[in-house]
């Protein structure tokens, strides 16, 4: 049998005539209501065309500049700094390998000679980028190994670093310089930042140790056994395991 489908509909009866009417009307209503609401918008483009393009172009101007001051300021900027640092820290190095003369070396790690910029001069000259970051670090530890524990402590505050290493030991030479200042109480509190930067074998344990003995020192027994302890329990290994076990009797004694 063949189907097909309607052109068309014709009401039955007056009442079904009557509700399509209202149903067209209803339509045209909301067709009428939607050009309205487009011809509202348009008219206020067209009011605040001149602000809308002054805002798009701002904006445009803006990436336009961040991309160029990227490219050809900021880029060559970390580029000249990188290679600035390669001299101070050869004396740094130096420094931290030799029996004698370490305080001259660190000196010409931290101000230069030669003409040629030291880990101050780059931290100054170059601000922002990544090498001056990494200079802080740098002269930190250079004071605190020639004991100036407080210009150690200013500049290794002002490093930053999401490195599982050097995060570490940043706060943990921080750490150091307030055992040295006679500063207990802020001495562990930067031991413990440096134990939670990061859990690995090399700068865990020892953090772990630090903390430990200066907690024993401030009668803080049970934070010290739990120092110990984890020592004991997860870096079996380390060279701060060997000796554990005298640490751990030290402070159930002490409690």
């Amino acid at each position: 049998m063949a189907t097909y489908k309607k052109r068309g509909h014709k009401p039955k009866n007056k009442a079904e005539e009557v509700s399509i009417d209202e149903q067209n009307s209803t339509t045209a209503e909301v067709f009428s209501t939607l050009d309205q609401s487009a011809s509202k918008t348009e008219e206020w483009v067209s009011r605040n065309q001149n602000y809308i393009l002054g805002v798009i172009g701002v904006i445009a101007v803006g990436v336009l500049g961040y991309l160029a001051y990227d490219q050809f300021v900021q880029k060559p900027k970390e580029a000249n700094a990188a290679n600035e640092m390669y001299y101070p820290q050869q004396y740094f190095d130096q420094a931290l390998n030799s029996e004698t003369a370490k305080d001259s070396l660190f000196t010409l790690a931290l101000e230069g000679g030669e003409g040629k910029y030291g880990f101050l001069n780059i931290i100054e000259e170059y601000s922002g980028t990544k090498a001056a970051n990494l200079a802080n670090y740098s002269a930190g530890m250079a004071y605190l190994n020639m004991q100036q524990y407080e210009k150690a402590i200013d500049y290794l505050e002002d490093f930053s670093s999401d490195d599982a290493i050097l995060g570490a030991l940043a706060k943990g030479g921080i750490g150091d310089a307030f055992v040295q200042l006679d500063q207990s109480s802020d001495a562990l509190g930067y031991y413990e930042q440096a134990i939670n930067h990061n859990a690995n074998d090399y700068t865990t344990p020892r953090f772990l140790s630090k903390a430990g003995s200066i907690a024993l020192e401030l009668g803080q027994y049970d934070k010290a056994l739990q120092y110990f302890q984890r020592i004991k329990d997860e870096f079996s290994s380390s060279d701060e395991a060997r000796t554990i076990d005298a640490f751990i009797g030290m402070a159930k004694n002490g409690k």
